[in-house]
């Protein structure tokens, strides 16, 4: 891919807050994950972990009882498929190594790993957006995952009823130094 198409890619990719209701095609969920599968992560371990919940009722009991209050999202009830981004920690890599660095490896991994799906969706003229403000629990329970897999994000999926603008940025300067502070 030629770097002016990547970067359109980048720019272009905005967080989708109003859906179509429409459903998304299986091929192109499986696009998104595949390129999420094909990730990099720390010595290989590859935590991440998808639950793709495209029920109608399962999304609705989503939105009504394991979203965190105080930020209305009631564009996410239109959106025909939310992800769920988990993480499944090997021993250690995931939890001895951080000991030493200091650093949740799982989450960097986990969050190559979204990246690549958002921008496998935006690829796809799909639209996407990261949500951090939920319950971690209610989904694990409602959803049945395992004890040794956690929750980190929900992603909403689905065709944009509206594309936003995209917002401002900081500046390459604000966010760089190069050899030293």
């Amino acid at each position: 891919m030629k770097p002016e198409k990547i970067m359109k890619l980048f720019k272009q990719r905005t967080s989708c807050r109003s859906y179509l209701e429409k459903e998304v095609p299986d091929k192109l969920l499986d696009r998104c994950i595949e390129a999420a599968r094909l990730a990099p992560s720390a010595c290989n371990k590859q935590p991440w972990r998808f639950v793709i919940v495209k029920d109608a009722a399962t999304r609705q009991k989503i939105c009504d009882n394991c979203l965190l209050p105080g930020i209305s999202m009631p564009w996410l009830h239109k959106a025909p498929v939310i992800a769920v981004l988990c993480a499944k920690p090997e021993t250690v890599t995931h939890k001895l190594a951080p000991m030493l660095s200091g650093v949740k490896y799982e989450i960097i991994d986990c969050g190559i790993a979204g990246e690549h799906f958002v921008l496998a969706a935006e690829a796809q003229e799909l639209g996407t957006c990261w949500i951090g403000w939920f319950k971690p629990r209610k989904i694990k329970k409602l959803l049945r995952i395992p004890y040794n897999i956690k929750p980190l994000s929900l992603i909403s999926l689905g065709f944009p009823e509206q594309r936003s603008e995209p917002r401002s940025r900081l500046t390459t300067e604000e966010i760089v130094r190069y050899d030293h502070w």
